[in-house]
């Protein structure tokens, strides 16, 4: 239990729904399932910043077009019903709890914040404005929709097969990272990062990928602090919770012990970025891109 206090979440801006179609990349993206796939493509998409570009396509930014395939009318009843109460037993609650607190952070620690939408889906796809993207590809922020697209399914691959934690704050850690990309997108590092490369262990996907763990655990030192906070006083087991999945999603724990490969970083580096930010709760500790030592 990490969610403190009842009454409704805000789900403005919260949708549910996958489906395919819509514009995106040319022919689509189409991406391992199953949990052989999983462990194919993560090192590439998980936490991924744009599907299409990482795939080699780009997205048409056409927001309108995707956003509307693919509703799921009961998906949306039980977003739409979600309380604080329930985010500490339901997964789908949670996520939406999770990004009512970091919408509730970020304006404190930046100027300009503007809120992401979100889109919760338990289809094997969804269409996004950088593609259609199976749910295999895990997480991610699209840039060109300004969303962050969750299959709630994914936590399950997490702690299971991947070795992750299955405690709260750890899936919260999920949300909190993707919602760091969105920041990044804010202050125009994204589009700095992708300038930088796509793999390598100094390439710009590895210091946005960073900044974006960093990112969250700023989120989380805030969290369960001031008038502003959502979260019960954290743990040491809550931290450790993330801790155990950050090492179990290091590219070279997912098998490419060859680092010019990488995109996320190694299991060290995302583990000392993550606590970088909890420790700091400063947004300006989290510079990745003015140092080579990450």
């Amino acid at each position: 239990m990490t969610f403190q206090g009842d009454g409704p979440l805000d789900t403005s801006g919260v949708s549910g729904g996958g489906g395919g179609g819509g514009g995106g990349l040319p022919g689509g993206i189409k991406l391992g399932g199953g949990a052989v796939g999983i462990i194919g493509i993560i090192v590439a998409v998980l936490f991924g910043v744009n599907p299409g570009d990482i795939m080699g396509g780009g997205g048409n930014g056409n927001n309108a077009s995707v956003q509307g395939n693919g509703a799921d009318p009961q998906l949306q009843e039980q977003i739409n019903s979600c309380t604080i109460a329930k985010a500490n037993s339901d997964v789908v609650c949670r996520v939406v709890a999770t990004s009512n607190s970091l919408n509730k952070v970020w304006p404190t620690l930046m100027n300009g914040y503007t809120r992401p939408a979100l889109r919760i889906f338990n289809d094997n796809q969804v269409a996004s404005g950088c593609g259609v993207a199976s749910k295999a590809a895990g997480p991610f922020y699209c840039p060109a929709d300004q969303t962050v697209y969750i299959n709630p399914s994914f936590y399950d691959e997490l702690s299971g097969q991947l070795g992750g934690s299955n405690l709260p704050l750890a899936q919260e850690y999920v949300v909190a990272h993707e919602y760091g990309h969105h920041v990044e997108q804010l202050t125009g590092d994204l589009a700095k990062g992708q300038r930088m490369g796509a793999k390598g262990p100094t390439s710009g996907s590895v210091r946005i990928e960073l900044k974006a763990d960093c990112y969250a655990g700023v989120w989380a030192n805030h969290a369960d602090k001031g008038p502003n906070a959502m979260l019960k006083p954290l743990t040491q087991q809550d931290i450790e919770g993330v801790i155990q999945t950050a090492q179990a999603i290091g590219d070279d724990t997912l098998g490419m012990k060859n680092s010019d490969g990488w995109t996320h970083g190694s299991s060290e580096e995302r583990v000392r970025w993550f606590t970088t930010g909890y420790q700091s709760g400063d947004p300006n500790q989290c510079d990745t891109f003015g140092t080579n030592d990450l």
